[in-house]
């Protein structure tokens, strides 16, 4: 068989037009965020960017579903972004500035099961993460400074140059990954968190100085692994970071059928 470079799937972020928007703000966009797809593409790796089928698309779910995706494409990648909807856990927004988008929730959630049955790897990153717990039966705490005591600052305005602790057991699959360590510091900008795992994913990581779950992973297979954190936006080599690199090499290995 000829090489090729492995293929990756990227879920979009959806922009929805607000009131009053003209101009290209008047439609709906789906985009990606730039470091997240270099990331994965740092290796021999083609990105392509999963647009969702909504109602007021053009396309017709009977012409493409989104099942057809993981018959093409080797593993997916569950960015970052909104909120998740608490009416996707079945709860009700406790604020409206943490409605997050249901329209994305449903087809993350879907595009996620479609991966999963056709046994693909799939690595989910912040939100991506929630989702993967969302859509296993899992709740999210719906804003972490006032729903958990003691929690550590998990939103700064430092964005992506705030960082925190993590740790993790010496069973889990994190420490395979990092030999003689027991944790690091990692890239997490989040209000809500993991409350209660969903069905079949064990916690990997917690946050050191509050024990908010930081990674999830899926038991058995397929590959199924979250990251409340933000991979992307450690640089390599960085001395005051968790080197990424051993966790994409894990998913893209898994994407490529090896044992990981």
């Amino acid at each position: 068989m000829s090489w090729r470079p492995l293929r990756i799937g990227l879920s979009a972020r959806i922009y929805h037009p607000q009131a009053g928007a003209t101009a290209l703000l008047s439609k709906s966009l789906h985009y990606l965020e730039q470091s997240v797809a270099h990331w994965a593409m740092s290796r021999d790796v083609m990105v392509f960017m999963i647009p969702a089928v909504s109602g007021d698309g053009l396309v017709n779910r009977s012409s493409i579903r989104l099942s057809d995706y993981p018959e093409y494409l080797d593993g997916l990648l569950l960015q970052g972004g909104a909120d998740v909807n608490p009416q996707s856990y079945g709860e009700e927004p406790m604020h409206p500035d943490w409605a997050g988008d249901m329209v994305r929730d449903a087809y993350e959630m879907e595009l996620l099961h479609e991966f999963i049955e056709a046994g693909k790897a799939v690595l989910g990153i912040c939100r991506g993460a929630q989702v993967i717990n969302v859509a296993l039966g899992g709740p999210l705490y719906q804003d972490i400074a006032t729903q958990i005591d003691g929690a550590g600052t998990h939103v700064h305005d430092d964005y992506d140059r705030h960082s925190h602790a993590i740790a993790w057991d010496k069973d889990s699959g994190l420490a395979k990954l990092y030999p003689g360590s027991s944790g690091g510091n990692v890239i997490s900008i989040h209000h809500q968190s993991i409350k209660t795992l969903g069905r079949g994913l064990k916690v990997e990581a917690r946050g050191e100085s509050d024990g908010i779950v930081e990674a999830v992973r899926l038991q058995g297979k397929p590959y199924v692994l979250g990251l409340q954190w933000h991979p992307e936006f450690h640089p390599p080599g960085s001395p005051d970071l968790l080197d990424s690199s051993p966790i994409l090499e894990e998913f893209l290995n898994a994407a490529r059928g090896r044992r990981w």
